[in-house]
């Protein structure tokens, strides 16, 4: 009796082993997974680099453009997993500056962008799919409204036109409910 029930506890033992190693197994190859650049990676990397822009922005629905330029520098930062650009120019006479950070995330499988910058104390954060048809992706989240202190919806539209142009559009939902367009920029490679 004494031999089954340890002979017992010893099969219950190496079964639990057994089942704990194949759970760190399955654990580490979801983490390796998750922490491996990819396709994804590969096409943000392709537009690392510094581009010049030609920015138009709206005010107010109705109202006339403005018209400026600036400069972004794209390179990909941490062993390929994340693109950070440096945007650099002006707005209104005044310096301007932001950084924003693109990333894949391979377990949401989806784009996210943030994004800081000089005029403003918040961080606006996007999520969107790559559509290779298109090659466009469509980024929408939220950023903070000045006027109220509320999240503002945010869309931004952003197309590969080709090896040495892209485009981005930016519209916003204001407390009206409705969405318009308030930025544009074409970004040459340089």
């Amino acid at each position: 009796m004494k031999k089954i029930t340890l002979f017992a506890i010893a099969l219950v033992a190496s079964a639990f082993s057994t089942f704990s190693y194949a759970q760190s197994e399955a654990e580490m190859k979801a983490w390796m997974e998750f922490m491996t650049p990819g396709d994804a990676h590969k096409l943000m990397a392709s537009w690392d680099g510094t581009w010049s822009g030609e920015i138009t922005m709206w005010m107010a629905p109705g109202a006339p453009p403005d018209k400026s330029t600036g400069t972004a520098v794209n390179k990909m930062i941490l062993g390929g997993r994340y693109q950070q650009a440096t945007h650099t120019g002006n707005f209104g006479g005044m310096p301007f500056e932001g950084i924003s950070t693109l990333a894949y995330d391979n377990g949401k499988k989806k784009f996210i962008s943030t994004w800081v910058d000089n005029m403003g104390t918040g961080v606006m954060i996007l999520e969107g799919k790559w559509d290779a048809g298109s090659k466009s992706m469509t980024l929408v989240g939220n950023q903070t409204d000045p006027m109220t202190g509320k999240d503002m919806k945010v869309r931004e539209v952003f197309k590969q036109i080709d090896d040495k142009t892209q485009k981005m559009e930016m519209y916003m939902t204001g407390a009206d409910g409705k969405e318009n367009k308030t930025m544009e920029i074409v970004y040459t490679r340089k």
